[in-house]
């Protein structure tokens, strides 16, 4: 994250209806609005000149300003993920396997006593049943036993390309690459000749930071089938290689480092050191070891501009790897190690949610960690919260890199106060519950109803009193 000054507030209150409504017109003109209310033949709409009507048949559609703010999430994995070519087949065992979205463990079991024999159809039919619970147990955000179901499944058919691929792709998505190697592997012994194999063998190798292996196999499953979504992923590890060519490289026991050849060893070594003893202090504080060595680069300036593409005002970023520019450092400085410290925070919640988390959680955690709190932004925060200019906590759930500098300043520091919030009231074993909650497939408000017993507006009306009895007197 960057610094911001206090002048993001003075923007925000500024430009209010960016927080508000657009009403795009047939002719493609956009009008931001404050409040939109629609009647049964206009729509009336406020912006600071004050109320203003339009015909409907003049408006093409209204977007609510969380989905146009918002609506740039990715997946983390960058693909989606693979059919398993024999369902089809057998749409009649995934119906009976899946019952108005229930699970029904009877009928598997009956399809799995009848596969013991190893006919080739009946295991067919268990593969089936089992994908489609598995898929189901996925919709409820349950990873752990769709995991557990193709598991299953596989101890019937050790050899099943398309199971293999399903339970690597979960393992992908939970940021444990090894593992999904090793059943990559397996299934590259069943079918040699798999393009699917190979394209998820690339993200298992960029996921622990083998970028030329990863190169490699997109290399080849594009040779085998040409695929939009590997041809992205290529083009952008191959940019990555050219940057990082002459690049340095160390490890230690949990980071895997990589950094310019302006840059000295010596920085290289305490960034290392500096990031093992920030791994232990979060390991502690969030109950939590990520399985993975952590990708670690140190940047010069354009060249983290190149590789990143990144709005101005961010200073680091964690996409999988902690990208840092250090241009012009010779040794470890307390903001750097703070940034360190901030980026890590982000690998932890990243790997311990399997990447659920929202982006104000993540945000508010890393920030929090890294030891900044809210009383430099403590009354603007508050005076936004009057002005109903403060941006719900629904609208930064998702990526915040297109936002402006003073909306992506005011998010920063609303996240940091809700955290806090939370962690003042009852310690940060309720991060960690929230956390758990989120990893295992709740929607982040219905987790701080579980945890915290408040919905998001309540939660942002607590933060307001905590921050207001806290820091402004």
């Amino acid at each position: 994250m960057a610094r911001f000054s206090i002048s993001w507030m003075a923007a925000l209150l500024v430009a209010l209806p960016v927080l508000g409504d657009t009403i795009v017109l047939k002719n493609g003109r956009r009008i931001m609005a404050v409040k939109v209310v629609e009647e049964q033949n206009h729509v009336s709409y406020e912006t600071r000149a004050g109320w203003l009507r339009l015909p409907r048949t003049m408006i093409a559609r209204i977007e609510n300003g969380a989905v146009a703010l918002t609506d740039t999430r990715a997946d983390e994995v960058g693909i989606a993920p693979p059919p398993l070519s024999a369902q089809a087949a057998y749409a009649d065992v995934a119906a009976l396997a899946v019952r108005d979205g229930s699970v029904d463990p009877e009928y598997i079991s009956r399809l799995e006593a009848a596969a013991q024999s190893g006919n080739a159809a009946a295991v067919n039919r268990v593969a089936v049943a089992h994908h489609a619970a598995a898929q189901a147990r996925l919709k409820n955000g349950d990873t752990e036993q769709a995991m557990d179901h193709y598991r299953r499944a596989l101890s019937f058919a050790p050899a099943h390309t398309d199971l293999l691929l399903q339970l690597s792709y979960l393992h992908l998505r939970r940021g444990e690459y090894t593992a999904a190697g090793e059943c990559l592997e397996r299934a590259r012994r069943a079918s040699p000749d798999s393009p699917e194999v190979a394209k998820l063998t690339g993200w298992a190798y960029y996921g622990q930071n083998r970028t030329e292996q990863a190169v490699e196999e997109w290399q080849r499953a594009s040779r085998l089938r040409p695929d939009a979504e590997v041809q992205r992923a290529l083009e952008k590890a191959q940019q990555e290689l050219s940057v990082e060519e002459k690049y340095g490289a160390g490890e230690s026991r949990h980071f895997v480092l990589r950094y310019h050849g302006g840059a000295a060893p010596e920085l290289a070594k305490e960034v290392l050191r500096n990031l093992e003893e920030h791994f232990r202090a979060l390991e502690s504080e969030l109950n939590f070891t990520p399985a993975e060595a952590i990708g670690v680069i140190l940047y010069t300036n354009q060249g983290f501009a190149d590789i990143t593409r990144a709005p101005a005002w961010v200073g680091a970023i964690n996409d999988g790897r902690i990208r840092v520019p250090v241009q012009g450092l010779s040794s470890m400085t307390s903001e750097l190690s703070r940034v360190l410290r901030h980026e890590l925070a982000h690998s932890f919640v990243q790997m311990k949610t399997g990447g659920k988390a929202p982006v104000w959680l993540h945000e508010g955690i890393a920030q929090w960690l890294e030891g900044a709190r809210s009383g430099e932004y403590a009354a603007l925060l508050v005076t936004a919260y009057e002005r109903k200019a403060s941006v719900p906590l629904k609208v930064l759930e998702g990526s915040w890199m297109k936002f402006p500098d003073h909306l992506a300043g005011y998010a920063y520091s609303w996240s940091l106060a809700v955290v806090e919030y939370v962690i003042a009231s009852n310690g940060i074993r309720d991060i960690e519950r929230l956390l758990d909650q989120v990893a295992a497939g709740s929607p982040t408000e219905a987790a701080c109803v579980s945890v915290l017993r408040m919905d998001y507006a309540e939660l942002e009306q607590e933060t307001v009193k905590h921050v207001r009895r806290t820091y402004v007197q």
